[in-house]
């Protein structure tokens, strides 16, 4: 497995980059935020972390500037109908600090402009990355966590768990009605959180209670 390079830089794009080692040019898929990273071509020596993709049909090499930005990567690759391309469509209209404060706040609007990503595609991102950041070490540090926890915790002025959650569900085709009769009891099965609220309405709606 290939993890990191270093080398020359031989072309920087937008979304690909090739760097030269001892001889050999390697191409990267890369997000935009690591090609805006990245020294000038014909920089030596530069080091760029890496990720090798495995298909039957070709080994694909990706790219990042920094460990939080490929522990990122990683973990949307996890999500179910999340390929590499969408990946690096995330990483390269948030950076990591600023997709954590997105998915901290559960905000499915900012989440959306990721390029291929509708509203109910948003919310589902949000609810699987919901713990992310406070489980992953190499993401901790971008929600000022040092030790695991259970959850982000919301800033003051977050929206309400009921209001919030209500949103996603909504966001999902459900009904005002649907969404309300879900989320009935959550407080006190301890779903006090709005990732939680929203994954025991969805419990609730899969099992028709």
């Amino acid at each position: 497995m290939i993890v990191q390079l270093t080398g020359t830089l031989v072309s920087v794009l937008p979304t690909r980059v090739v760097i030269d080692v001892g001889g050999v040019g390697y191409e990267l898929g890369v997000s935009s935020t690591t090609a805006a990273a990245l020294p000038p071509v014909g920089e030596a020596g530069v080091t760029i972390l890496t990720r090798m993709i495995v298909r039957e049909d070709a080994m694909e090499l990706y790219g990042f500037a920094t460990r939080e930005e490929r522990a990122l990567f990683d973990q949307l690759r996890a999500i179910v109908g999340v390929g590499p391309k969408l990946a690096l469509s995330a990483l390269s209209t948030f950076t990591p600090a600023q997709l954590a404060q997105v998915v901290s706040t559960q905000d499915i609007s900012r989440m959306a402009q990721v390029p291929g990503v509708g509203r109910k595609k948003a919310s589902r991102l949000l609810v699987e990355l919901s713990d992310v950041f406070s489980k992953n070490a190499e993401l901790r540090g971008l929600v000022g966590l040092s030790e695991p926890s259970g959850q982000i915790t919301l800033p003051a002025d977050a929206p309400s768990v009921d209001s919030d959650a209500t949103d996603a569900l909504l966001s999902m085709g459900f009904t005002p009605q649907e969404a309300g009769l879900a989320l009935e009891g959550h407080d006190d099965a301890g779903a006090t959180t709005i990732e939680k609220a929203i994954a025991y309405a969805l419990r609730r709606l899969g099992s028709g209670s």
